[in-house]
């Protein structure tokens, strides 16, 4: 091994290694049950980002884990061709370095450039993921738009629509003014914003009065088809059924009773405008009311829109205010935060607008997802997110899929050009079925990025093929992601696993946070908060990285990103290395395996014994998704137990003389450090391999080697609790001499007054552990406070008071050398502090919070003045 840890060395070499054994390749396997996961396919358009970076440790911990444990284990990695995000970005390449638009280029030049751009960029996150350790089976990569998931595509969109659940309807949808296309409402953000009521006078026709309406957006007046009021407002049952007059319009519009309106709301007038909001155009269907469109796709308002036809929506809104204030119809303007949608790819805010658009019909999908989790057939952890699931689902509309945009998997309608005809299909009709035409043009529309990505657990294994992978590896186990995407992706999949496969597509769906920047700040580009993790890597190696990760886990919580805590983890790898290193270094010659018929000395059951401990209780973690927990217990065990107690205990066999010894100590000590490889593999997999090549007994990878099975024979409970009493007599007799600054040199001898026999017996028994590691000259046990002298320090254990004399620990020239030094110093302390007080402009000028602060300083110094001197004065005694 080389003589410092340096992870730049090994871990490109090692994972070159375990591509070349396909060390990470799953097969339909009979006689192995399969443990899958699917990957979150990442966007071709991206890079890896620290949360990437999280979500791909914590599975590929539990893939490394379920592999070691003699499963079939299958990590499926992917990409998706995420619709809007790579047009966007492909669009915005062509525009910077040729000029030319997308209508410039023609769709299918278009699409030939951006399947370029993913031939180009879509390896860069593979590559990136390969350098954290991922250990996908990169044989079976699948892309959502690969020739396979588009077949799934159609083949789902095809079933859904002969079975009635999906169809094209004018409906209100969630518009995006810059990227020209719909959302659906999981793809829609909401950001409070500054905003206001503007109070409005609608004068009732036929009357002096009027109504007074209270509305956040004066520019949808212009599409205003109705005024609502509730049924039982006392205010306003007698103008239900006439007229007012929408104000700068002079368009008479009805005045409606609906439940939905909130009387003690705003003023209990709503305007109603069905094709600007969701609520107005619910409204507007149950009393039919005209839907009218007042602005074109790229928000400037239409012709509908009178004088300010061409005018920006918020420019439009400033001129109807300005107008509206003018003719006398504005009462007043209320400053209100309000609730914005956005959308979520750029922030644009959106607008609902009606549309022509292919819709899934959500409630007859919704109730089979909703019962398999009521079923605790399906599991969410942690379980306070069931709640957000179920509250979506029993809430959820209808599921607007098509999108205005060319990237992505194209709508399998096919329309006559003879007839009004549509023909939902797998390929283009040859003859309509209604007129016998033969001309067919496609919808120009493309399925929402997470219509694909619905069907990833199943589409990836070769659905709708029956396929042996498909038959062994789904249902998948668990699926691993963060909270943020609950409603785009894990709904989806769950009710398209249900309804294409009949059975759910994971047991489990394992939550996890977002990682914030030192602050608790969300990293973002725009914050400039982010970190690079490739950049982390490249400074202190994959393993730090993915330990801090681990070790920050705690199901559905954020994580704060620290460097300090990465070097804390490259500190515990460089900790790892020179405790393997020692070991390894020290072996002479061929060492056999440990068998358990060695004899064991004390230190040797204990380390044993809380061997096993540790791989029931991180077994147990792990199976519960604590996978922080698991990699703390790793840790605290390597470090503090095997590297600070177990080898510094092993040393005197491994220098001495006696061969048995010497070897039983070598074989616990090498048994143990295997274990610790095979418990920390899943979590640091590039330096415990690295390590396992040194190891002696081994032939193949760790990657592939055993999860450690536990061996109840090995653990030995009575060993556990007398080596805990004797590393707690230790750590206090270390505590007592640090305290009073003895150096390890200085050896003391140790009197043992017990008050339990048993603990005397113990002590004196491996008082040899005493003698090593806490310096002692020798143990001895006295019978009464009598024997031990005065002057001596104590430390109290359960059971026992151990004294030190002082006469051991201590050199009194040296000390009274010392303590006459610190004398001086305090001296001229409380002389400094006394002539501050006695300072009248000091005591005149000084804040009453600072003056507190320097007689607190005399009353500290005088104390521990007093301190001192006593001290000289003992010292003295001793001395004359």
């Amino acid at each position: 091994m080389q003589s410092k840890y340096n992870p730049k060395e090994f871990e490109d070499r090692i994972y070159e290694n375990w591509l070349a054994k396909r060390s990470f390749s799953a097969k339909v396997n009979p006689d192995k049950k399969p443990y899958t996961i699917v990957l979150p396919p990442p966007n071709i358009t991206g890079q890896l980002h620290m949360g990437h970076a999280l979500d791909q440790t914590l599975q590929d911990v539990l893939i490394r884990w379920k592999r070691l444990q003699g499963y079939e284990a299958l990590w499926l990695p992917g990409t998706d061709h995420a619709s809007i995000a790579t047009e966007v970005k492909v669009l915005k390449s062509i525009e910077e370095k040729e000029g030319l638009t997308k209508d410039d280029l023609g769709r299918e030049e278009f699409l030939r450039r951006a399947w370029q751009w993913r031939d180009e960029y879509g390896r860069i996150i593979v590559n990136q993921m390969q350098k954290l350790g991922s250990s996908c089976d990169w044989e079976k990569e699948r892309f959502t738009m690969d020739e396979g998931c588009n077949q799934a595509v159609t083949e789902v969109f095809v079933r859904l629509y002969e079975k009635g659940l999906i169809y094209r309807g004018n409906r209100l949808i969630n518009w995006c003014p810059d990227c020209k296309t719909t959302l659906s409402d999981a793809e829609v953000e909401h950001e409070e914003m500054p905003g206001a009521f503007w109070h409005v006078k609608y004068p009732v026709v036929g009357t002096d009065t009027f109504l007074e309406i209270a509305t956040t957006r004066p520019e949808t007046m212009v599409a205003d088809t109705g005024v609502a009021v509730h049924p039982e407002d006392e205010r306003y049952k007698h103008l239900i059924g006439k007229k007012c007059l929408l104000p700068l319009f002079n368009r008479e519009i009805p005045i409606i009773a609906d439940e939905y309106v909130e009387m003690d709301f705003g003023t209990g007038a709503l305007k109603v405008t069905p094709a600007h909001d969701p609520n107005d155009f619910e409204i507007g269907l149950r009393h039919n009311l005209e839907q009218i469109n007042g602005m074109n796709e790229d928000a400037t308002m239409n012709e509908n829109a009178g004088k300010y036809q061409g005018m920006d929506r918020f420019t439009c809104r400033k001129e109807i205010v300005k107008d509206l204030e003018a003719e006398g119809y504005l009462v007043k303007i209320k400053e209100h935060p309000h609730n914005v949608g956005t959308c979520y790819r750029c922030s644009t805010i959106i607008e609902p607008r009606v549309s022509d658009q292919w819709f899934v019909k959500m409630a007859p999908l919704a109730g089979p997802a909703i019962e398999v989790v009521e079923k605790e057939e399906l599991h969410i952890i942690p379980d306070r997110f069931t709640k957000v699931y179920m509250n979506w689902l029993e809430n959820i509309r209808d599921w607007c899929i098509s999108r205005q945009l060319w990237w992505g998997h194209r709508i399998p309608a096919y329309y006559c050009e003879s007839c009004p005809e549509i023909v939902v299909a797998k390929e283009m009709p040859d003859v309509c079925p209604s007129c016998g035409g033969t001309h067919f043009r496609q919808d120009e529309d493309v399925l929402d990025t997470w219509f694909s990505s619905a069907l990833w657990p199943f589409s990836t294994l070769g659905w709708p093929n029956e396929t042996p992978e498909l038959d062994y590896f789904y249902p998948t186990n668990v699926l691993v992601t963060g909270y943020d995407i609950i409603f785009f992706w894990v709904i989806r999949m769950v009710f398209s696993g249900l309804d294409s496969m009949g059975e759910k597509p994971f047991e489990d769906v394992f939550i996890h946070g977002l990682v914030r920047d030192a602050n608790g700040k969300k990293m973002s580009k725009s914050l400039g908060n982010g970190v690079d993790p490739l950049d982390v890597i490249d400074q202190f190696g994959a393993d730090a990285l993915r330990f801090m990760l681990a070790t920050g886990n705690s199901p559905g919580n954020d994580l704060k990103f620290q460097v300090e805590r990465v070097e804390s983890s490259r500190n515990f790898a460089n900790k790892l290395w020179n405790a393997s290193r020692f070991v390894i270094m020290g072996l002479e010659g061929e060492l056999p395996e440990f068998d358990g018929s060695e004899a064991l000395t004390l230190s040797d059951q204990w380390i044993l014994s809380r061997l096993e401990t540790m791989i029931d209780e991180i077994t147990g973690a792990l199976d519960r998704y604590e996978l922080g927990i698991a990699a703390n217990k790793i840790y605290e065990f390597t470090w503090n137990e095997y590297c600070d107690w177990y080898i510094e205990l092993a040393k005197k066999r491994l220098y001495g003389e006696d061969l048995v010894a010497k070897m039983t100590v070598q074989k616990v000590l090498v048994k143990v450090l295997k274990d610790i490889l095979r418990l920390l593999h899943p979590f640091m997999p590039f330096i415990t391999e690295e390590i396992w090549s040194f190891m002696p007994n081994t032939s193949g990878l760790l990657v592939t080697d055993q999860w450690p099975k536990q061996n109840s024979a090995l653990y030995n409970e009575v060993a556990v609790q007398q080596m805990n009493l004797i590393m707690d007599a230790i750590r206090n007799l270390r505590n007592v001499r640090a305290e009073m600054d003895v150096v390890p040199s200085r050896k003391a001898k140790c009197m043992i007054l017990a008050s339990d026999d048993k603990v005397a017996n113990i002590l004196m028994e491996q008082s040899e552990y005493l003698i090593t590691l806490a310096s002692c000259s020798e143990v001895v046990t006295v019978a009464s406070k009598k024997d031990v002298p005065e002057d001596s320090v104590s430390a109290v254990i359960h059971g026992a008071e151990l004294f030190l004399p002082l006469d051991d620990l201590i050199d009194f020239e040296k000390e009274m050398e010392r303590l006459t030094k610190e004398r001086t110093k305090l001296e001229k302390e409380v002389e400094r502090v006394i002539s501050k007080l006695n300072n009248p402009g000091f005591v005149s000028k000084a804040p009453a919070q600072l003056l507190e602060e320097e007689r607190q300083k005399e009353l500290k110094y005088q104390e521990m003045l007093m301190t001192v001197n006593a001290r000289i004065e003992s010292i003295s005694a001793k001395i004359n």
